[in-house]
């Protein structure tokens, strides 16, 4: 929802370069929003999924927090200002979001090694 609101903001000042990234993002979490629905992430064993979610929310964390450090100092108008507080609150919630799926990252991972012959043997 915080992709759909900067990407309208920058919509309605015409900053073109600016509204890529949030429309990029917007579409991504909702093709995961999808695959997660459709239970794709049970069909396609071959993409680990949890990675992916984790670096989508890493590397959405760093476009908003540089797209709303240039757009607040560039621009002096409200459409862009409001896209910038936007983008350093979707910057905040993504960060959270790495966070969280990083520790479920971790967890998945212990519990996967602990589950190799490997990790029986040593028992």
């Amino acid at each position: 929802v915080l992709s759909f609101i900067i990407f309208i903001c920058y919509i309605a000042y015409l900053a073109a370069f600016f509204m890529m990234a949030p429309l990029l993002e917007f579409l991504l979490a909702l093709f995961l929003l999808f695959a997660y629905a459709a239970k794709l992430n049970e069909k396609f064993k071959g993409l680990y999924w949890p990675l992916m979610d984790f670096l989508r929310c890493v590397t959405a964390a760093v476009i908003y927090f540089a797209i709303s450090i240039a757009a607040v100092s560039k621009y002096n108008d409200g459409a862009p200002k409001a896209a910038g507080v936007f983008g350093f609150i979707a910057t905040i919630v993504y960060a959270i979001d790495f966070y969280i799926t990083f520790n479920d990252l971790v967890n998945s991972l212990k519990q996967g090694s602990s589950d190799s012959p490997e990790g029986r043997k040593s028992e």
